[in-house]
């Protein structure tokens, strides 16, 4: 969360706990959302049922996708500025609705500490949204651990199927970071506990049904790719599905409620539908298609997020979701900050509240990037420079000056400390590329008809600015199986660090001409695209040093403090 705040200051927390919140059915009725489509969980929060809601209404509206430059290991406030800029947007007249992803327990554990905004842009109950909220992420990590129990079931039962156990890709899931089970054995103890084989846990929010809920457009369509899901592959090498284990109806009823968007507010009222939460750098990174079909259907302008980068969930938006659900980008905010940029010119983080023109200068190649990759989708961006305190108005001043060179749309934001109205000059900018209609109808770089190798190189080549892409022996594996099952022509979801557009995040800045790494190549059936494990990344984070839960508490009241 990009902020600024200081010490005197009062907490993300403190800030939204201070709020009187509407009621969630005076939030749905401001939005034209029908009484009969509204399941209400308790008074600020609601499932939307998405088949009650008028789909003539998509038709009118315009999406505004934000992204991001590389970021600092702390996040450099794309959800706030998003918020603040939806805010803005309703000061300004346009009837706008936010669309964002749910937080995993991972962050909000961890290092990056809650991800509903923050200051006084952010949506509320803050609390409810960065922990249980309305059960989605239970309900995945159900459906996802139900699934692995019927596979070691079936082969403790006699093995009907034939599975391979040394050939089930399928893993148990959890919504936490926790690097000691990445790796595990199962089925110790005897015969009665099971076969015993390795496996490892992923976080709920790189599961395959995390997925299949991101892409999903209704409750036939999430059964059938629940069906769809490839848990493995017989002795003779058949690929096995959920469906052959008859667990598609079971995983369905529990995902049942979860395919309904969330609806909750901002600290400005602004109609927030908060569903779904894959990473961008392990998985496709945006909220689900539902969700923004609900936010299309509720407003005219709708201000929606792609995790981290253009590099990642900004290509993964155009080229999987944007591709799934038949969506057209009207305008990009590429949120950017000056300690960002800074820490890509090579200073310390411990250095980043220090002036450094020098440094500034060097990581506005970082910046350059993002705004090409951009136009390469077709759409011309804004950039939202997200203040911080440290900032100074000879930084300020080197960016102006950037801006003006490469002909970019620049606006300052203070979100965090003004709400909606420290980003009424992004808001104006913004309205002023929706008003031109410059985005071209066609918006995805790749065409998977010409196969996972294809669309692979043209990612990195063009937008990771690779020189070549080199397959680890796993990967030529993969790959081979890929094409014997016909999955070759399949949408493809790279997982790569964040902080580098190369897979080596030690490389800030904008590399060019080195060599991406595939090391493992994971068919996603149900979802409908490819997982490309690149590097060192990995499907199940580990907590920090001094994690976040140290700093949170709850007092005999029930008074939740230190989520942020």
């Amino acid at each position: 969360m990009g902020m600024t705040q200081t010490h005197t200051q009062p907490s993300d927390v403190e800030i939204a706990q201070a709020h009187t919140l509407e009621p969630i059915t005076e939030i749905a009725k401001r939005a034209g959302i029908p009484a009969e489509a509204i399941i209400p969980f308790g008074n600020t929060k609601a499932k939307v049922e998405l088949d009650k809601l008028d789909p003539k209404q998509e038709e009118n509206s315009q999406l505004v996708l934000v992204t991001g430059m590389s970021p600092t290991p702390a996040g450099e406030g794309k959800s706030t500025v998003l918020i603040g800029l939806a805010d803005a947007l309703n000061a300004a007249g346009k009837r706008t609705a936010v669309a964002l992803r749910e937080p995993s327990q991972g962050p909000v554990m961890g290092i990056k500490g809650g991800a509903a905004g923050g200051g006084y842009a952010q949506v509320v109950p803050m609390e409810d949204i960065n922990l249980h909220f309305t059960g989605d992420f239970h309900a995945i990590t159900a459906a996802n651990n139900t699934l692995a129990a019927m596979v070691d079931n079936h082969i403790q039962q006699g093995n009907e199927l034939t599975i391979d156990p040394r050939r089930i890709t399928w893993q148990r899931c959890l919504d936490v970071n926790d690097r000691a089970l990445r790796n595990v054995v199962l089925g110790l103890g005897g015969p009665a506990h099971g076969m015993p084989r390795e496996s490892g846990f992923t976080i709920t929010a790189a599961s395959e049904i995390m997925a299949i809920l991101g892409l999903a457009t209704d409750l036939h369509d999430l059964k059938e790719r629940l069906g769809n899901i490839t848990i493995g592959f017989s002795y003779e090498g058949t690929p096995i599905t959920a469906k052959d284990l008859k667990a598609e109806g079971a995983l369905t009823a529990l995902m049942k409620d979860a395919m309904n968007p969330n609806l909750v507010q901002t600290l400005g009222g602004t109609p927030a539908f908060v569903h779904g939460g894959p990473f961008a750098n392990i998985a496709h990174g945006c909220n689900t298609l539902a969700a923004t079909r609900a936010a299309l259907r509720s407003a005219d302008v709708v201000v929606t997020e792609a995790g981290f980068g253009s590099d990642l969930g900004a290509e993964k938006f155009f080229d999987i979701k944007a591709r799934a659900g038949g969506l057209q980008v009207d305008a990009v905010v590429i949120v950017a900050t000056i300690r960002s940029l800074k820490y890509n010119g090579g200073v310390a983080r411990d250095e980043l509240t220090k002036e450094d023109t020098a440094a500034l200068q060097q990581g506005l190649v970082n910046l350059d990037r993002h705004v090409d990759n951009i136009r390469s989708f077709g759409v011309e961006p804004v950039v939202a420079l997200n203040m911080f305190i440290s900032d100074t108005d000879a930084e300020r001043e080197v960016l102006a000056q950037w801006a003006s060179t490469k002909g970019v749309r620049i606006a300052e934001t203070r979100v965090w400390a003004e709400g909606g109205a420290g980003a009424a000059q992004l808001a104006e900018e913004v309205l002023d590329i929706l008003g031109t209609k410059n985005a071209e109808d066609e918006q995805q770089l790749y065409d998977p008809a010409d196969g996972v190798e294809a669309s692979i190189e043209k990612i990195a080549t063009r937008i990771y600015r690779a020189k070549d892409v080199e397959y680890a022996p796993k990967a030529l594996k993969d790959l081979a199986v890929i094409k014997a099952n016909g999955w070759d022509q399949l949408p493809v979801c790279i997982s790569k660090n964040q902080y580098s557009f190369s897979d080596d995040a030690t490389q800030l800045g904008a590399p060019e001409g080195h060599t991406l790494h595939v090391r493992e190549l994971l068919p996603r059936t149900g979802a409908g695209f490819i997982v490309v494990l690149t590097g060192a990344v990995m499907t199940m984070p580990g907590l920090p040093k001094r994690p976040a839960a140290e700093r949170i508490d709850i007092d005999d009241a029930g008074k939740i403090s230190g989520v942020f």
